[in-house]
């Protein structure tokens, strides 16, 4: 194998590729990065796989004979990031898993593991296919993916569920305490068709890589979503996301969102952001509980904190209200998170009572429903 690249190209590839590695490899050969060079359409290919998660890029290069090899992840990525921005050469020797890096700082020579004994990625073979606009997707995992569960005993709400209704993607997200609904709408009618039969729950680990990669996709070609009853494959122009579907019954999350309510808000989302920033200082000495106020009469949402030995604090954000004044509490934290995933100036809070659940959502264009549970509140 030897070919000529750019050393920005590697390194760049090397860091995506590199996050599906594991730390802690169940085979030496798994902490490596299979590396491909083909002579034919002069591309260099990357892959990082885990078993379970898998990423692949590609990138053009000189390459003057094909071959593949896989080197240490870590050592390949630390050695090419602190290289010369400049073209670097990388040769194998013959007969040995053994490549020489050129530059002009000098040259490195790093030894690896045969191909043979790398995985291959999975292959959707006789599944589905759906294609979706990297602004949908992008659109639903920035409003879902973060109320993901971190409790991997709760594996199904480790992930993201997935539903195609004819003209929607709806993505739906919960750790039991808070639940993250966005439909989105692809405009697209023969790849809306597509999605018709898709209801799955895809890891949020895998998620989270694909969120990275489409904030700095560049194509309009719409991403590919191949996937059966045990996998999907995500995959963006050069690069491919693979992943294992997670098993189990999702939740019937719909059940859980109110249909009628008591108590309505309207208020500035960057004013209660502001406000319950400031007030999580306190929030956070008490087990993250903050107390809002609906004053109906004043016409103003009033947010307060009592930290017993520490002090305490109050803010009052104008607020349209309908129904009457109520006292209920939120841990802070979730209330933070939802409100940044709400893509609107203006959001609307809708509640019952101090112990049933709160909806928020948008005033805008996307549809989005964040639901959070209240705490109890201890006189």
């Amino acid at each position: 194998m030897k070919f000529v690249c750019s050393q920005s190209d590697l390194s760049t590839q090397l860091s995506i590729v590199g996050r599906a590695v594991p730390s802690r490899p169940s085979k030496p050969v798994l902490g490596n990065v299979l590396l491909k060079a083909d002579e034919a359409s002069q591309r260099v290919t990357l892959t990082g796989f885990d078993e379970t998660l898998g990423i692949q890029t590609s990138f053009p290069a000189q390459v003057d004979v094909s071959g593949e090899l896989t080197l240490p992840a870590k050592l390949l990525t630390d050695i090419v990031s602190r290289l010369p921005a400049e073209d670097i050469d990388l040769e194998q020797a013959a007969e040995e898993p053994v490549v020489t890096l050129k530059s002009s700082s000098g040259e490195y020579q790093v030894r690896g593991m045969g191909a043979e004994d790398y995985p291959q990625l999975p292959m959707v073979e006789q599944g589905q296919l759906a294609q979706v606009s990297a602004d949908v997707i992008l659109e639903g995992l920035r409003g879902a993916l973060f109320a993901t569960s971190a409790d991997e005993t709760k594996q199904v709400l480790t992930g993201v569920h997935l539903t195609a209704a004819p003209d929607a993607l709806e993505f739906a997200a919960t750790d039991g305490h808070r639940l993250a609904v966005v439909q989105t709408v692809e405009n697209a009618d023969e790849a809306a068709a597509s999605l018709a039969e898709m209801e799955v729950t895809v890891p949020g680990k895998a998620l989270r890589e694909l969120e990275r990669i489409l904030q700095t996709y560049q194509a309009t070609e719409p991403i590919a979503l191949r996937f059966d009853p045990t996998q999907v494959i995500f995959e963006l122009g050069e690069q491919r996301i693979t992943t294992r579907l997670l098993e189990g019954q999702y939740p019937n999350y719909r059940q859980l969102i109110p249909r009628q309510f008591e108590r309505q808000l309207t208020l500035d989302r960057k004013q209660f952001i502001a406000a319950l920033e400031r007030i999580a200082v306190l929030a956070d000495q008490r087990n993250n509980i903050v107390k809002l106020s609906l004053l109906s009469t004043a016409q103003n949402l009033a947010l307060s904190v009592e930290a017993q030995e520490v002090g305490s604090g109050r803010e009052v954000v104008a607020a349209q209200i309908t129904g009457d004044d109520l006292d209920i509490a939120f841990n802070v934290r979730y209330l933070l998170d939802g409100l940044k995933a709400l893509p609107s100036t203006e959001i609307q809070i809708q509640c019952n009572s101090a112990t049933s659940p709160s909806i928020l959502t948008p005033l805008g264009s996307l549809k989005m429903t964040y639901l959070v549970m209240p705490v109890q509140i201890r006189s």
